[in-house]
């Protein structure tokens, strides 16, 4: 699966979950709309992790959409 499919099938379950909002997903809007649109977007991995905590993703989360953006730190 690529970063884009990982992400959304986390995020799409902790959306509809009510875990958490857009708002406190810690994406900006400029980031979200790339991801959207651009088929090998990836977020920086800095970002990445603050979004991984933001969102409240578990080890594993975090570990498949790192390994899925080619960052190899967590």
């Amino acid at each position: 699966m690529t970063f884009k499919q990982e992400f959304f099938k986390i995020y799409d379950r902790k959306i509809a979950s009510g875990e958490i909002t857009f708002s406190k997903s810690g994406i900006n809007k400029t980031d979200f709309t790339k991801l959207c649109m651009e088929p090998d977007y990836v977020f920086e991995e800095d970002t990445l992790s603050e979004i991984c905590t933001r969102m409240g993703m578990n080890e594993e989360e975090t570990l498949v959409l790192f390994r899925a953006a080619g960052y190899n730190s967590k």
